[in-house]
Order: structure tokens, then C-alpha cells, then sequence
């Protein structure tokens, strides 16, 4: 050991230290906020109960094209998702849930993208042929509860390409 501490020694002692000109003090990274799981779980049990399966929206019932935009926003929001001028962060695939099932995926996909500051996703809720009298169930639902969420701002059907009658695009606010 002395032996290669020499051999150190000697091999470094025409070695001069750098000068140095300023020094920069490294702060430590500030840990992030705990995310309060109760407070969460007790959000989404509220939000789960406060969306109603009774309560029709006027503009939803009344638009044969499946859209809808919350009013005091351009109509060109419904023409700009349509046309996919937002890209699609987020998307949940809704088949073989039953009803409460849905409902409870669908409060927790939009909580999670409004803390993640996620602005467009894309519900897939199928067409219904899965269903009793291939009926689609879920597409009224689902919109239904979205045009009860405050955190949407709007939704159109997605184009024939992107699932057509069985997926909606969705346009939630922007910030946390």
C-alpha cells in the first residue's frame, strides 16, 4: 500500500491545483409535495357521487353532431378538435366496463390529467356492440358526465379514422 502511495505521490508532484474563479454553491433539490392519498380518495369518491346519470345537458341533446362546448368559448374550439389541432396526451379505453365502472375511471383519468396538466385526451367507449341490443350505452354516459365536469371545455366525436362514433375527444381546461 505505502509502495502505491508513492508512486501517487511521485507521479503528481509537478501537478499544480487550478485556479478558481468563482465557486458555485449547489443549493439541494427541494423534495416535491407529498400527494395526499386520503384527500385524494375522498376527492374522487365526491366527484364520483356528484356526477349524475339523470341529468341531460341541453346542448348535448340537441346537437346531432355529439358535441359540446361549455359556453363563454369560441365555437371554433368544437372545429379545432375535430380537426385534431390539439394532440391527443391521454387516452382510456372504456370497453367491458359496466356503467359505475366507467364513471369511476373516467373522474380518475380527468384528475389525473388536470395534475399532470394534461389539455386533450381521448375517452374510448365503443359503439355498444358488446352490449344488450347493441345499444351504446356508455356514449350518452359518458358524455353526459362530461359536460358536468368543470375541467371540460369541450368535446366533439373523433373522426371516422380515430374511432368515429365510439371515441370523443376531449378539451379539458389548462393549469393544475
Amino acid at each position: 500500500m505505502a509502495n502505491k502511495d508513492a508512486t501517487f505521490l511521485d507521479a503528481v508532484k509537478d501537478v499544480n491545483p487550478l485556479k478558481v474563479k468563482s465557486k458555485t454553491i449547489h443549493s439541494t433539490p427541494t423534495k416535491p409535495k407529498p400527494i395526499p392519498r386520503k384527500f385524494i380518495e375522498d376527492e374522487s369518491k365526491a366527484l364520483l357521487e356528484s356526477l349524475s346519470d339523470e341529468y341531460i345537458t341541453p346542448e348535448i341533446e340537441s346537437d346531432e353532431n355529439n358535441s359540446f362546448l361549455r359556453s363563454g368559448h369560441s365555437p371554433d374550439i368544437i372545429k379545432r378538435l375535430k380537426k385534431g389541432y390539439w394532440t391527443v396526451e391521454g387516452s382510456i379505453d372504456l370497453h367491458g366496463l359496466v356503467s359505475e365502472e366507467a364513471k369511476e375511471y373516467v373522474v380518475e383519468f380527468i384528475q389525473e390529467c388536470k395534475r399532470k396538466g394534461v389539455r386533450c385526451i381521448r375517452i374510448i367507449h365503443g359503439k355498444g356492440y358488446g352490449s344488450f341490443n347493441k345499444e351504446p350505452v356508455l356514449k350518452k354516459k359518458v358524455r353526459n358526465w362530461l359536460s358536468q365536469k368543470d375541467e371540460v371545455i369541450a368535446f366533439a366525436e373523433a373522426p371516422k379514422h380515430d374511432g368515429g362514433s365510439g371515441v370523443v375527444i376531449v378539451l379539458l381546461k389548462s393549469g393544475n
